[in-house]
């Protein structure tokens, strides 16, 4: 994803009949204070790493990081909002956490189609989040995509 402006396209549905090898969607977001508080309340992870500054200064990290699963949400918010998009069913997500997304962080996530089976209508969808030019979590998506024959 570009460094400049974020990209986010606006949501919809791309049918199974109009998917594409290669075809890419992504968003960015900033993860701040305020989202991982909501996403500890949430969640019910209330993991001080997340949420205490002094506690999170003597972890490996030294200093407060998001938790994964909220930078994995991003994932699903590209999936769910734009590619497929609306009524795209999640049947099996695999995740890399590869390194810590900090308060404060632009988080750029991205899916691409690596796989369509137009028969049972499953798409494998490569994932990637990145924190300016290092990638914080990756992994691989399987769906199935809505269709304009069945939906």
């Amino acid at each position: 994803m570009s460094s400049l402006a974020p990209r986010n396209f606006e949501p919809g549905t791309i049918c199974i009949e109009d998917l594409e090898i290669g075809m890419l969607r992504e968003l960015s977001k900033v993860i701040g204070d305020a989202e991982i508080e909501m996403f500890a309340e949430l969640s019910t992870d209330h993991n001080p790493v997340h949420l205490d500054d002094d506690y999170a200064q003597q972890t490996i990290f030294g200093g407060r990081i998001a938790h994964g699963m909220l930078t994995a949400g991003l994932i699903s918010a590209v999936i769910g909002e734009q590619l497929p998009g609306h009524g795209t069913v999640y049947l099996r997500q695999n995740l890399t956490f590869m390194a810590p997304v900090r308060p404060g962080d632009r988080v750029d996530a991205s899916v691409s189609v690596r796989e369509i089976d137009y028969a049972k209508r499953r798409v494998t969808l490569d994932c990637a989040c990145r924190v300016g030019d290092t990638v914080v979590l990756k992994g691989d998506a399987l769906v199935m995509a809505p269709s304009r024959k069945f939906d």
